[in-house]
């Protein structure tokens, strides 16, 4: 008997424990299935307006859409509200075209309930993205404007954008358009200028806080104003704002608009703040020339899943696009790149004093000359300073137009 109770207490005591360690399992199993949320943004434009909610995992909801007034209602689960869900309505503008205000509530213990109330009719684009980068788990809000929108009549980013998401981009255009790339005295010579990143895409940011997207908005801006000063040339922007637009949409917006040439204007990062230099890569469909050109267009094409793209569509540029691509298209592109980087070394050093090549996913137009600048290196404090200021942002964007000029000046009519 004696020999016994020790035993039985013993294996009352090893039970207690056990139940103890369960239920902090459980409880632990409880607290990880709960979503928190980190933060929330709100990024406006004439195109759409995103929402985007950063959250620890990946968030589950349902939606769904009521009318007086018009709003689109969120139900998230295994969510808590929280001061970051709280703060949503101060971050929608007055003038956001789409958005009229932003409300967040507990619905019941297990949801919380997101009402957004829109100032129109809205076709709503929902998706979840993985961690990448700095961003953690994702749920992705895109308002397109359901009976056309803001933007300038003539500009078919809107429609581009639609058809991304319905996963028909480029589906009923040809491999090749026919007057892209073919310059003729019966039209305009047609530059369609690609400022990179935009919206939840900063791109690279300097040590003193320096936003890549921001600078390269500016260069192209005032590249464009001295396009449009220039008889017989048609200048067009890929974006015009602090928006994100996919890298494929890009590429179909400068064939839609039959461009002869397409220019990404980018600021360079690296992790060495000692690099510096201008420099301009082309399309490679054999392999980078570096490895350099390999990180950077790996760097580059990560832009789209920084920024936020739902799967639909991405067939169109690697499959259709990529095996599309000509040789007399690269080469124009090289001559071209030559043209504009030899402009380029007369106000600012050269990182490489010869044209580098890559698979860069916005240069695979098959049938438009295209190249990526990189202006300077952001990561570079000097060069960081000068990007900032009007007068080197107004000497690239010259020695690029000296470039183009001097490009068109050996095309034979």
């Amino acid at each position: 008997m004696s020999s016994s109770k020790p035993n039985y207490l013993r294996r009352r005591l090893l039970q207690g424990a056990a139940a103890t360690w369960l239920l902090s399992v459980s409880g632990i199993g409880i607290a990880a299935s709960v979503a928190s949320v980190v933060a929330v943004r709100v990024w406006p434009s004439s195109t759409y307006t995103r929402v985007t909610l950063e959250s620890t995992i990946p968030l589950k909801y349902k939606q769904f859409a009521l009318s007086n007034p018009n709003r689109l209602v969120i139900d998230i689960e295994n969510v808590n509200l929280n001061s970051v869900l709280k703060a949503v309505s101060a971050q929608v503008p007055n003038n956001d075209p789409y958005l009229k205000l932003a409300r967040v509530g507990q619905h019941d213990p297990n949801t919380v309930r997101l009402v957004l109330e829109l100032k129109q009719n809205i076709n709503p684009n929902l998706f979840t993205l993985k961690p990448v980068a700095e961003f953690k788990n994702r749920l992705v809000v895109d308002l397109y404007p359901a009976n056309g929108g803001s933007s300038e009549p003539d500009d078919p980013l809107l429609a581009l954008l639609k058809e991304y998401n319905q996963g028909d981009l480029e589906k009923d255009r040809p491999s090749a358009s026919p007057q892209a790339g073919k310059v003729g005295r019966d039209r305009p010579l047609v530059i369609m200028l690609d400022p990179g990143h935009g919206g939840e895409d900063p791109g690279a940011i300097g040590k003193r806080g320096t936003k890549e997207k921001n600078i390269v908005l500016q260069i192209a801006r005032r590249l464009r104003t001295l396009i449009q000063k220039e008889s017989g040339m048609k200048v067009y922007m890929t974006r015009n704002e602090d928006v994100f637009i996919p890298l494929k949409v890009r590429v179909a917006k400068a064939r839609a608009q039959k461009a002869d040439l397409f220019i990404s204007i980018h600021a360079d990062a690296f992790t060495d703040r000692s690099a510096n230099g201008s420099s301009v890569f082309a399309l490679s469909t054999k392999g980078a020339t570096s490895s350099a050109a390999k990180y950077l267009a790996q760097t580059q094409n990560e832009s789209d899943q920084i920024g936020g793209v739902s799967k639909s569509g991405d067939r169109y540029l690697d499959h259709t696009i990529f095996d599309l691509v000509q040789t007399a298209t690269i080469n124009s592109s090289l001559k071209f790149g030559k043209d504009v980087l030899t402009r380029m070394g007369r106000v600012n050093e050269l990182h490489k004093n010869k044209i580098e090549q890559a698979g860069f996913a916005v240069l695979k137009a098959p049938d438009i000359p295209s190249i990526l600048i990189e202006t300077a290196f952001i990561s570079n404090l000097e060069e960081e300073r000068k990007l900032k200021t009007a007068k080197f942002q107004q000497q690239i964007a010259e020695s690029v137009f000296a470039g183009i000029k001097a490009y068109f000046a050996t095309i034979k009519y």
